[in-house]
């Protein structure tokens, strides 16, 4: 495999990076502190095409396939991990779904609005007493004629009181289990759809993440995604190309650690050296970068086979699980290596921490995903690449 990157991708991480630098960096620290959602930031990644560039171009996309859109949730987290993942939510999840598994006139309808950023979407799966049980969900839809009737809370949602589309999966058929959960479209305003308490989170603070209530919400049959009792199906293939997204975010983080980091090993001086020349740091740089390296292979691995058409759920697992981890341990190393200034808010190394655990929770855990990877093994074997 060539994982070298092509001039289009290239240009996107480029152009991308210059616009974290002038337009996220010299904020993410206050929109942590003030628990700010920067709305417009994301209205402007939409207008210069960042959220579009895997959608086919008939709906204003770029069409320049999973690695692209992972760069771009890569590259937005490196600076500030809460915009990196509120886009990869909008684009893995809530739009990816419509434009997945919706019909034609939805596509249309939703999907040009969503990757301009002219509609902010949420994918509403998780609830109080359902996390990695996801087919435990509560959340019910009741035929009413040419109409759904949908009542349930959704927990621990992104974008969830921000968002103008929400792709809802409620339960129609409780006799079937999987078999009788169906995914709809609810659009904000919506009569019965309301948030509830604020979440308060370790980390990601300038990311939107609430409780999304539905009290009789009635929308029209149509708004049904794909065929019923197909969303729990759907579900499993929207996470599968999620947890690259996801990987692309944790990559991300552990970049803009390993990169602060280093600036500053370079700087600091202890016992007449710079800390960068004690053998104990060079060795954390080492193995933070080579936990980096793997990480891009595993994700570039995935994304190739999703793009080729091969199953690749796997695959994903694996980038999401290293990724993660690795997240989770190079910003722990880049603490360690700002000694007590990594432990105050002046560097950004804390934040990077705080926000790295939600990789080894959000759209699978880590001990789901190692479920997932055990399973696929037993039953098909493993071949190295």
């Amino acid at each position: 495999m060539n994982f070298d990157l092509t001039d289009e991708q290239q240009s996107i991480r480029t152009t991308l990076a210059a616009f974290a630098e002038r337009e996220i960096k010299p904020f993410a620290r206050q929109w942590d502190k003030s628990e700010t959602f920067p709305r417009e930031v994301i209205e402007k990644l939409g207008a210069l095409g960042f959220l579009g560039v895997a959608f086919p171009e008939r709906w204003g996309g770029g069409a320049a396939g999973t690695l692209s859109q992972v760069l771009v949730v890569e590259g937005l987290s490196r600076y500030d991990a809460s915009i990196g993942l509120t886009c990869a939510a909008h684009m893995s999840l809530s739009t990816g779904h419509i434009a997945a598994f919706a019909a034609k006139e939805h596509c249309d309808r939703y999907v040009p609005d969503m990757i301009a950023a002219k509609k902010l979407g949420a994918w509403c799966l998780t609830e109080p007493s359902s996390g990695s049980d996801a087919a435990a969900m509560k959340t019910h839809a009741v035929r009413a004629g040419d109409n759904f009737q949908i009542s349930g809370t959704k927990m621990f949602i992104t974008n969830g009181s921000v968002a103008d589309v929400y792709v809802v999966m409620a339960v129609t058929d409780p006799a079937k289990g999987r078999d009788g959960v169906s995914a709809f479209i609810v659009d904000r305003g919506t009569a019965g759809l309301s948030n509830g308490k604020k979440i308060e989170k370790l980390g990601l603070h300038a990311s939107d993440t609430a409780e999304v209530i539905f009290e009789n919400v009635t929308i029209p049959a149509r708004n049904l995604i794909g065929e019923l009792g197909a969303g729990y199906r759907q579900t499993l293939k929207v996470l599968e190309g999620g947890r690259i997204g996801i990987a692309g975010f944790a990559a991300g983080i552990a970049r803009g650690a390993f990169e602060e980091a280093r600036a500053y090993a370079l700087e600091r001086r202890q016992f007449n050296s710079r800390i960068a020349d004690f053998q104990a740091i060079q060795w954390m740089f080492a193995d933070m970068a080579t936990r980096l390296e793997a990480s891009w292979v595993l994700i570039c691995r995935a994304a190739a086979l999703k793009d080729s058409g091969k199953p690749y759920a796997r695959e994903a697992a694996m980038a999401k699980l290293f990724a993660s981890e690795t997240a989770m341990w190079a910003t722990t190393k880049a603490v360690q290596i700002h000694g007590g200034y990594g432990y105050v808010t002046d560097f950004p190394v804390e934040r990077y921490m705080r926000d790295a655990k939600l990789s080894e929770i959000g759209e699978g855990t880590s001990e789901v995903l190692r479920m997932i990877i055990a399973k696929s093994l037993l039953r098909d074997g493993y071949l190295p690449v």
